[in-house]
């Protein structure tokens, strides 16, 4: 029981100065940064997390409040430096919002850090805090969590055992472990049982990842025709993107070639062809012309197409939608985006921020969000549709594949941030939901990264940014759940309540040493 772990009757012999602990915190951030995309370092993660651990290591809560701050800038000021085309001022802003998360969690970790088993609690308060950041505020930012640095390493296949968050778990458990070895080291506390234990689950954890299995294919697949229109350069536009219809006419454009390139046997014939977030900068219900250019692109491939749409909802709103385009009957199902983005798809506390930030005026209208999964029926199969952002949200895709969406198709506009480190971040992701979920994946973007991800998460296809490209790929329609998708979030709970628990149990024990 937590509340009846036996504390330390010493205070920890591992005691560094401030100003090395301030070096742990920052080195321990920049190590974890490495880990993710575009470097994809990943052994990095778990090594980083041992010096934020350590920073903390026998500190008072007040102390390890700021430290744990630092830990969390040196982290995601370069792993969210994507985010600068926006504004400075914004990068810095979303750092430091963050970084507080990163705050509590340095505090937290130095109460149970006292505890027996303490490794095991700093983990579960790990998941405690992507979780709480991911939910916190307007609607959380799920961004740079442990998870999604791992898409090629040995941890990859938790995720299809009890979820992404697991991932994160393992991964912070095992340098969880290498901090606990190094104080037991740095201390000269030699006990060959304890060492030996420790180091045993520091290389078991990777190990046991790799072993754990994946499903097989089922035998069906589906050829799906994946469009990257591509769009003019941002620095050569205006802020409403130039040529009216531009972006529309690009992938108009490109899925005509891909028709050719079909009725030339260069390409398998399509089952299915799609398009990304945002290929039609121009509400096709109210514009005669857009609502032909795609209706003749659709004809012209002969399969439905999964476009990507801003359509107008009465006078001051919009939904981000995706809109299956038959060649014959035109418009049909679709999905509205649940998780929209705060400051870019709407506006949080709109009255307020617009009082004091004029620039908050450029979001315009307010986009709506929906209520309903994105599985959605196009030719013979059900896509499951995924809005760019919502590729982070562990309950959307879950979502959607318990809905009947395979293979996902994460329809995405990077546009804003191309050439930074964000493609190659939310391309990692899909690799991480393609293991959990047991389904293929197809990432389709306006500008890039485009690909196709099999069910073990390896990148089958890509293309490379700002070039407009077309091709069909063969991928797997894959039913079988795994524990993951039906255990859904319970898992994350779990370990959340394990980390409260000895949160409680370490501030018990140390209310009773003060007397009260």
């Amino acid at each position: 029981m937590l509340a009846t772990a036996t504390p330390r009757s010493t205070a920890p012999a591992f005691a560094p100065p401030v100003w090395a602990r301030a070096g742990l915190a920052v080195a321990g951030g920049l190590l974890i940064f490495l880990a993710f995309p575009p470097l994809g370092w990943w052994f990095c993660a778990p090594v980083g997390v041992a010096p934020v651990v350590l920073s903390v290591y026998g500190v008072r809560p007040r102390r390890a409040l700021w430290i744990g701050f630092l830990a969390g800038l040196a982290f995601l000021f370069p792993a969210m430096a994507w985010v600068r085309p926006i504004g400075e001022d914004a990068w810095v802003a979303l750092v430091a919002i963050e970084s507080a998360f990163w705050a509590v969690q340095g505090l937290l970790v130095s109460l149970v850090i006292r505890m027996r088993l303490w490794p095991l609690w700093a983990a579960c308060l790990w998941v405690l805090q992507e979780w709480a950041r991911s939910t916190f505020p307007m609607g959380g930012f799920p961004w740079a969590r442990l998870v999604f640095s791992q898409g090629t390493a040995p941890y990859l296949k938790y995720a299809s055992l009890l979820g992404a968050p697991f991932v994160s778990f393992t991964v912070a458990l095992t340098g969880c472990l290498l901090a606990y070895l190094a104080v037991h080291l740095f201390t000269r506390d030699y006990r060959e049982r304890v060492v030996a234990l420790t180091a045993a689950g520091v290389v078991a954890l990777p190990v046991v990842g790799m072993l754990v299995p994946l499903h097989g294919d089922e035998g069906k697949t589906v050829n799906i025709g994946v469009i990257q229109g591509s769009v003019p350069r941002s620095d050569k536009l205006g802020f409403h993107g130039g040529e009216p219809a531009v972006v529309l006419k690009n992938h108009a454009d490109e899925t005509h070639r891909l028709a050719e390139a079909v009725r030339a046997g260069k390409h398998p014939r399509p089952d299915v062809v799609v398009w990304p977030e945002n290929s039609t900068d121009i509400d096709p219900f109210r514009d005669p012309a857009a609502y032909a250019i795609i209706d003749a692109a659709a004809k012209d491939v002969g399969v439905p197409v999964l476009v990507g749409a801003v359509v107008i909802l009465g006078e001051d709103s919009r939904a981000t939608r995706s809109i299956v385009w038959d060649p014959v009957t035109g418009p049909g199902a679709y999905y509205d985006k649940q998780k929209l983005v705060p400051f870019g798809e709407f506006t949080p506390y709109k009255d307020l921020v617009l009082a004091l930030f004029e620039r908050a005026g450029l979001v315009g209208r307010q986009s709506v969000p929906g209520d309903e999964p994105g599985d959605l029926k196009a030719g013979p199969v059900t896509l499951g549709a995924v809005s760019c952002y919502e590729v982070a949200f562990d309950t959307i895709v879950n979502g959607t594949v318990r809905a009947g969406g395979s293979p996902l198709v994460v329809q995405t506009n990077n546009a804003t941030y191309e050439q930074s480190n964000l493609p190659p971040q939310q391309l990692a992701m899909s690799r991480i939901r393609a293991v959990e979920h047991n389904r293929a994946v197809i990432p389709v973007a306006t500008t890039g990264v485009s690909a196709h991800v099999a069910p073990d998460g390896r990148i089958l296809w890509e293309t490379p940014e700002l070039v407009a490209a077309s091709t069909v790929v063969t991928a797997q329609v894959r039913t079988r759940d795994t524990v993951a998708t039906r255990v859904g979030v319970l898992p994350e709970i779990i370990l959340m309540v394990a980390g409260s628990g000895a949160v409680v149990a370490a501030r018990r024990r140390r209310w009773n040493l003060e007397g009260h």
